[in-house]
């Protein structure tokens, strides 16, 4: 999640445990707490997939946090002790420094929670910036620097708010996947490995993606789309998700595909082999694009150090293709083009 989430859930659980003891600057101190883990954005891993891979790596683990956090409140009570008891202390930090990564691992981009053991959790049920669950955190906390003999009262209103919202967002993602299941089980693509996630700001339209050997299809369903005599109807386009053209995979590579759980599409673009990570991003704003070899008549694919290429700016009439698509509109297709402007697109629908 965005640093300023971070900053309001670590704030809200330092006034929650710290209760009527709370004040001002233990709002402070959690929001540092809470945005701690993050700093390992600033480790240079060598190149940039190894810097997208292993982030969220040993800073988010509950096997490096919790030791972490006992040293920590150990240096606290020794050297700035407070009313709280030790316990109480360490109670505190280690809140605001597990509750980060536990946040984490309900998007798209997983979180290694058990580090270093080589698995990544990622429930896929939130976007990485979502107003809904940020601003009771961050009202209730204004309310609380107002009313500060209420503070920790208010500060588990904006938490109780927020978790509310965080438990909806699996209920949401559970209902779009039974949905898609029930479309897709009498067709080739029932059973194919498949990965759904929230579009940004929200948890009413969901992206999936559906891989089929050489190919891959993207779709969107709604919680608002309408339901006909057959269900739920939805719509998916088919794109190219090409070949590895390597005898072997790369140690990067390797890396980026296990990383993106298989879910990768392999492009040669200017005689350069691209892999992108089909799972973060949607349609053509797909962020993580990452250039690895290079093609040369002569001597055919050379390996090179990867290079992150470029995001691509988001056209301005995807964003109300986009709302539009949210609010239950089947005239959006799976590019977010309306039939109006696309008549033509191929788009397949169930």
């Amino acid at each position: 999640m965005d640093s300023i989430t971070q900053a309001a859930l670590g704030a809200s659980v330092a006034a929650v445990v710290a209760g009527r003891h709370c004040k001002p600057k233990t709002l402070l101190i959690g929001a540092a707490l809470g945005t701690l883990p993050d700093l390992d954005v600033f480790i240079d891993y060598g190149d940039p997939i190894s810097d997208t891979v292993k982030h969220r790596g040993f800073s988010h683990s509950l096997f490096v946090l919790l030791p972490f956090s006992l040293l920590l409140t150990a240096l606290w009570h020794h050297y700035r002790p407070t009313v709280l008891s030790f316990g109480r202390l360490w109670l505190l930090v280690a809140a605001c420094l597990i509750t980060h990564p536990l946040l984490d691992s309900f998007t798209t981009y997983g979180t290694q929670l058990f580090w270093p053991l080589d698995n990544s959790i990622a429930v896929s049920s939130i976007f990485i910036i979502d107003p809904l669950y940020t601003l009771p955190l961050l009202i209730m906390l204004i309310a609380s620097l107002m009313w500060r003999e209420k503070m920790a009262k208010l500060c588990s209103i904006g938490l109780i708010i927020s978790t509310t919202y965080l438990a909806w967002s699996v209920v949401a993602y559970k209902v779009i996947e039974h949905r898609i299941e029930q479309e897709l089980k009498h067709t080739p693509l029932a059973n194919k490995p498949m990965f759904i996630s929230p579009t940004p700001f929200n948890t009413v339209l969901w992206r999936f993606i559906i891989l089929d050997d050489d190919k891959y299809y993207e779709g969107f369903s709604s919680l608002l789309d309408p339901k006909d005599d057959d269900g739920y109807p939805i719509q998916w386009a088919q794109r190219e998700r090409g070949r590895l053209p390597l005898e072997q995979p790369s140690e990067h590579v390797a890396m980026l595909t296990k990383f993106a759980s298989d879910f990768v599409q392999y492009q040669t673009i200017d005689d350069q082999l691209v892999v992108t990570d089909l799972r973060l991003g949607l349609i053509e704003y797909l962020p993580f694009r990452f250039i690895v070899a290079k093609q040369s008549p002569q001597q055919g694919w050379q390996l090179m150090a990867p290079i992150k290429m470029e995001e691509r700016k988001v056209k301005p009439k995807h964003l109300p293709a986009l709302w539009l698509r949210l609010l239950g509109s089947q005239d959006v297709d799976a590019d977010l083009c309306h039939i109006n402007e696309c008549p033509s697109n191929a788009v397949i629908k169930t």
